[in-house]
């Protein structure tokens, strides 16, 4: 009978370095907020040189889970879903800039996303949050006619619904999605006519919010969505 064969792979100093850092701060060592320890104290705590706990200390902060400034020593973040969906925002741009198929599914998955939002919106929208949407849509009108104050106040809006349902990955989420389309979103919107159209549309969102109807909430929502999907394409 043949024997397995299963080598042991040895891993970089950083990367070991960078295991033991994460169980710190994972482990409850570190706290948010905290100092890391020195490069010096941490070179004779792990018997390692400069490059290894540099190398590893960079990488904690490319998965967010260290902040790194010059001058002074690295500090521990509290990982929310804002930034874990933050990692993916470079990557998400390369895709969308050379995947041809990529936009279009980035539009079909918000619709998708936010038509299961407002439902929830809807039913559990308080007056607090009614008064808010108002407030962005007077912000909205008063932009008429000037397409980065009017596409900024658009964003807030959507995102100020995600907010409503209290889930903090749904805010993320939501975010992170306006963030990859807003670069692809064209000046059609003012010379065409469709800011006036897209206020309507968010007049007839927030009606359905404020009457606590999450099927007419639904509607108003995929009926604006599909219609203004096509103002996000790509410049080439």
């Amino acid at each position: 009978m043949s024997v397995p064969v299963e080598p042991i792979v040895r891993r970089k100093l950083s990367a070991e370095v960078f295991v033991r850092l994460k169980a710190m701060i994972t482990g409850g060592d570190l706290q948010p907020g905290d100092a890391m320890p020195s490069e010096r104290e941490l070179m004779e705590r792990f018997g390692v040189g400069r490059p290894a706990i540099r190398e590893a200390m960079q990488a904690l902060a490319g998965i967010g889970l260290l902040a790194i400034s010059h001058g002074e020593r690295a500090r521990v973040l509290a990982m929310t879903p804002r930034s874990l969906f933050g990692q993916v925002d470079a990557a998400a741009e390369i895709m969308l800039q050379t995947s041809p198929a990529a936009l279009g599914h980035l539009k079909e998955a918000r619709i998708f996303f936010e038509r299961g939002l407002v439902v929830q919106a809807a039913a559990k929208a308080g007056p607090e949050d009614v008064a808010a949407l108002e407030e962005l849509l007077l912000v909205q009108r008063a932009a008429l006619g000037q397409a980065e104050t009017f596409i900024a106040a658009d964003m807030r809006f959507h995102q100020r619904i995600a907010a409503i349902p209290g889930n903090p990955i749904f805010e993320a989420v939501a975010e992170s999605m306006l963030g990859w389309l807003k670069q692809y979103h064209t000046e059609m919107l003012i010379w065409t006519g469709k800011e006036n159209l897209t206020l309507v549309e968010h007049e007839e969102i927030v009606a359905a919010i404020r009457a606590r109807d999450p099927q007419a909430a639904e509607a108003a929502m995929v009926r604006h969505l599909e219609r203004s999907r096509a103002l996000y394409v790509h410049a080439g």
